[in-house]
Parts: C-alpha cells; structure tokens; sequence
C-alpha cells in the first residue's frame, strides 16, 4: 500500500500540524464542563479517535493539548514520538511493531506535554490511530512557536527546530 492509496481509501485529509488525518469516532456521551479540570472552557465528549498518516520527509509539528492521547500503530513503518515535559525532559518512544526492537504497539501521552512525531529513521509512511479523552477539540489545541519553545527548553533547540515549522 502506498500513501496515496490510503489517504483516497481511508478519505484522509491534510492535518494542521502535518500529516494526514480523519476523525473516525467522536462518543456520543460528553463530560460536563464542571466536572472537567479548569482549563477546559466548556463541555467535552468523552472521546474521540482518528487515523493519522505522516510520511517520509514530513512531520507532526510539536503541539500539545488538554488532554491524554493514546496512539495505536496499525501499518508502515515505525513512528517516533518525540516529548517535551513540563521540567524540560525529553524522551523519544517508536510506536510500531518490532517489539524486539523496543517498539511498542500502543504509547499514551499525557496531557499538556509538548510533543510531535514523525517517521522512525529510513522509514516511508506511518499509519497510526490516536484516542483522546476527554475528547478532541481544536479550543485545547496550542501549535508551539519555534522561538517561544526554546527559549523554555534552549537545551533542545535542535529537535524544535526541527519539529515546527514556525
């Protein structure tokens, strides 16, 4: 399977931070705003979940978001999973199916950490899934500023750099 072959079947559409996505669950169930942390505005659905496409030479732009984010490699190559946490640690985790490898079929990350992906090593495409809970929405979203991020974290000036694109 190419690339092209799966974003026509799959119907996957350019995603803001890079890549290629769709949503294929949002719960029906949502979690009301008062029960929620204070930094949610407003009332969330329980979940959501979407394919996520990223291919050789591109990347998922450093991002984060309100809420946990379980990724799921389902076809390609391995994916890697670059992190920023609040104390400044970095860590890289490969979500794939090498197990001997030390790749792991499923990898969540916590809410409000910095972090993007992108293809591991010589790979050409990864196809993974992502559920969030509380659910997804673009309110929680913050795309990290270049500029801004390493003047937080200047000991990692060289993997911001190269995971955003502004």
């Amino acid at each position: 399977m190419t690339v092209e072959f799966l974003v026509k079947e799959l119907n996957l559409l350019p995603h803001p931070e890079g890549g290629y996505y769709k949503e294929t669950y949002r719960s029906g169930g949502k979690i009301p705003h008062t029960f929620l942390s204070p930094e949610f505005s407003g009332d969330r659905n329980m979940a959501t979940g979407i394919y996520f496409l990223i291919e050789k030479g591109n990347f998922s732009a450093l991002h984060k978001i309100k809420s946990d984010e379980t990724w799921h490699f389902y076809y390609g190559d391995a994916l890697e999973v670059i992190e920023i946490d609040h104390d400044g640690n970095l860590s890289l985790t490969q979500i794939g199916s090498n197990l001997s490898k030390g790749e792991s079929f499923q990898y969540t990350v916590k809410a409000n950490t910095w972090f993007g992906s992108r293809v591991s090593n010589n790979g050409t495409f990864s196809l993974v899934g992502c559920t969030v809970y509380p659910g997804f929405d673009f309110y929680d979203f913050e795309l990290a500023n270049r500029n801004d991020l390493i003047k937080l974290f200047p000991l990692h000036k060289n993997i911001i750099t190269e995971l955003t694109r502004v």
